[in-house]
């Protein structure tokens, strides 16, 4: 199994530690991995992206072109990578503030209401996790367990109270996922 995954969003979403934690993860589970993170010089409220490889074997470059997963969490992410997924990926989209439709029929598109979830338990600032429970529950391509575990080395020992929340949003990810199965 392979993923190809590229997150996208205003820096200060959690672009590239929802990268990070995907990767720490796959590693964890003994997967060949790469992270990939490009942004602007303005890092806080400017553009920022991260490419994302998962893979069973081993990864001949980090650049990805046809990704398998795109998740956005702004419009300008949305314009430019939802045209790049791959015939059958998947386009996960944080629809409380990406206001644009794709209108692709060869691929899924998962639209979540991520920052209203997160709202709900707890802190609106962890929508990237409800997305990533989303997104773990959708493909399988790791667990749970390995997701807090890489959450928990990215956060590092002085946020371990948002470690709680984070599970919590992981959670809530997973299920409106399956509720809307």
């Amino acid at each position: 199994m392979k993923e190809e995954i590229i997150i996208a969003g205003f820096g200060g979403q959690g672009v590239m530690s929802m990268g990070q934690i995907l990767t720490y993860a796959g590693m964890k589970e003994g997967k060949e991995v790469s992270w990939l993170p490009s942004y602007g010089p303005e890092q806080r409220g400017g553009t920022a992206n991260v490419s994302v490889v998962i893979s069973d074997k081993t990864v001949g470059s980090p650049i990805i072109d046809s990704p398998s997963t795109v998740i956005v969490l702004n419009n300008p992410s949305f314009e430019k990578f939802e045209p790049l997924v791959k015939a059958g990926g998947k386009l996960f989209i944080n629809s409380d503030l990406v206001t644009k439709k794709s209108e692709r029929i060869d691929i899924e598109v998962i639209d979540i209401k991520a920052t209203s979830i997160a709202d709900k338990v707890g802190n609106p600032r962890v929508a990237g996790s409800v997305i990533l429970g989303a997104y773990i529950e959708k493909t399988g391509i790791i667990t749970r367990d390995s997701l807090i575990t890489a959450l928990i080395q990215v956060l590092g020992v002085g946020k371990n109270h948002l470690i709680s929340v984070n599970e919590a949003a992981f959670d809530a990810g997973k299920n409106i996922l399956l509720e809307n199965v």
